[in-house]
């Protein structure tokens, strides 16, 4: 399915991890455990979005679930990296508030 709204999220989640790659790297300098987490979910993110368009409307709605589960996923390992002092809340706020975006426009997605 070739619509608007693929590109949209596909932009959307391309934005944000490069929104986020110099928190993954300064994160990586304290705990790489963390990172490699926070990167694979990100790219899960949008590997899950790419996939749920090009599957049927039961398939889709998982893999728009799994998308939103790694981005939840993301979100938490920053929130997490922000408590534990790799990153600080001012350095996190950009790419804390693309992340809430883009898991409204996927929920959306995940119940039609």
């Amino acid at each position: 399915m070739h619509t608007p709204l693929r590109y949209q999220l596909i932009e959307h989640v391309t934005v944000l991890i490069a929104l986020a790659r110099f928190l993954v790297e300064v994160i990586q300098r304290r705990d790489r455990d963390l990172a490699s987490q926070i990167r694979r979910a990100l790219s899960s993110t949008g590997l899950n979005i790419a996939e749920g368009f090009g599957n049927d409307a039961g398939n889709a709605r998982l893999r728009f679930r799994t998308a939103r589960g790694s981005l939840y996923e993301a979100q938490t390992g920053i929130r997490l990296a922000i408590a534990w002092g790799h990153i600080t809340e001012a350095q996190a706020q950009a790419t804390l508030e693309s992340l809430d975006d883009l898991g409204a426009r996927i929920y959306g997605l995940s119940k039609s």
